[in-house]
């Protein structure tokens, strides 16, 4: 029969491993995550209303909100496609890597077959809403992802690893070059590096590929006419900031005007005289000029703070695809923002990419959340620690009696005691 000491001893137990098994697996929602994305959703929405209004005049035949109303309802979808992604199993993209990669290069095709041209350009189908080069970036991502994963082991290998991603890579790059999208082309090959090296590869051959793709990308941008007069414009810009190219000189002068505090939202004056697409690409000088150099820096410390708990997020990943999935659309998302802002003060090459969460773009804002989300479901499967009590000592049935026995052992009677002093 059990004593009262072995029935205390159940009842301590007994709690501690019921929690351990109905511990959920998830450690919920990261909030600052949440609270990032939401400021940028907030406060892109404000600066799209701000930034569109009198292009929005032009080109939808004098309705001054109609692009406002159109971001707003991609941002509607955008909001229901991350809510799923979140509670989407991660890992149910292993089986659908290939599928969604076959999807992503058949309307890459598509887009050269049927898609419609606009500036010189053919990148978008349905009539210019939607385009398939955004979605590649994810694809790519969560495809390389599950394919280095399987292949860490042979990696090492120039046929197992740099070969093939050098093939699946250039297919896509190809692709989009023949739009052309030269940023987004630059973009799936730097993401293509960037995967590599997460997963583990070789450093040399890392090292091979990054000058392969810079040669080979120079020849292919000096060989492409918009490429190579973007090239000369920024090389002019480098030596003489008055030679630059005409909208990175613009840029610059929203800049000088928006100063310390900003003139105020909604009271730009570029994006009325002849500052390029300013919802779009130039979305970022219309935020300097009417927020100044303060909401500059608070924009670039929520893309930070995203850059900072995405990384957290990949780091307590339970398995190595969560960890790149999530790294790899953290970083790419930051990576985009960072060439956006750097190319409106003539830090890099004019590249064409939107500012994410901020520029108008029904492609862009909805891949955008749909990557988000999919972090959001790696962190919901994410290693926390729990605190746990130390296992307790088993005792005995008898433990008191046995307590007693053991402390008359230890007890030497006083005569013993003068005998072994004798």
């Amino acid at each position: 029969m059990r004593t009262a000491g072995y029935d205390e001893e159940f009842q301590e137990v007994r709690p501690r491993r019921a929690a351990r098994a109905t511990h959920p697996a998830s450690p919920g929602v990261d909030v600052w995550l949440l609270l990032a994305v939401f400021t940028l959703l907030v406060f892109g929405a404000l600066m799209v209303y701000s930034a569109s209004w009198d292009f929005s005049l032009f080109v939808n035949d004098g309705d001054a909100t109609a692009t406002f109303r159109r971001q707003m309802m991609w941002l509607a979808v955008g909001v229901v496609v991350a809510l799923i992604a979140s509670y989407v199993d991660y890992h149910l993209y292993r089986k659908l890597a290939v599928p969604m990669m076959g999807v992503t290069v058949f309307l890459l095709v598509a887009v050269l077959a049927i898609g419609e041209r606009r500036y010189n350009a053919v990148r978008t189908l349905a009539d210019g809403s939607f385009s398939p080069s955004e979605l590649a970036k994810v694809a790519i991502i969560i495809y390389l992802a599950v394919w280095l994963i399987a292949k860490r082991d042979r990696l090492s290998s120039f046929g197992f690893g740099m070969a093939p991603l050098g093939a699946i890579v250039g297919l896509v790059g190809g692709l989009i070059y023949l739009q052309p999208d030269l940023s987004a082309m630059i973009t799936i090959g730097l993401l293509g590096g960037l995967l590599f090296f997460l997963a583990g590869g070789d450093l040399k051959q890392l090292v091979v590929l990054a000058a392969v793709v810079v040669a080979a990308g120079s020849v292919v941008v000096m060989g492409h006419p918009t490429g190579s007069n973007r090239m000369e414009s920024y090389l002019e810009g480098i030596k003489d900031p008055t030679q630059a190219d005409y909208h990175v000189r613009r840029s610059i002068e929203a800049f000088v005007n928006g100063g310390l505090f900003g003139v105020g939202i909604g009271r730009s004056d570029t994006k009325y005289t002849g500052l390029p697409v300013p919802p779009t690409d130039s979305i970022f000088a219309v935020v300097v000029e009417e927020t100044g150099l303060v909401g500059a820096v608070g924009l670039i410390s929520l893309y930070m703070l995203l850059l900072w708990r995405g990384m957290a997020i990949a780091q307590r990943a339970p398995d190595s695809l969560g960890m790149m999935l999530a790294a790899g659309l953290t970083l790419w998302i930051v990576m985009e923002a960072m060439i956006n802002m750097s190319v409106m003060v003539g830090l890099l090459p004019f590249a064409g990419n939107a500012l994410p969460f901020i520029s108008v773009g029904g492609s862009n804002l909805v891949v955008t959340l749909g990557a988000i989300g999919i972090i959001m479901n790696v962190a919901r499967h994410g290693q926390t620690p729990v605190l746990e009590a130390a296992p307790l000592p088993r005792r005995r049935p008898n433990a008191p009696d046995d307590m007693r026995r053991r402390e008359r052992r230890r007890r030497v009677p006083r005569s013993g005691r003068a005998a072994d002093a004798g």
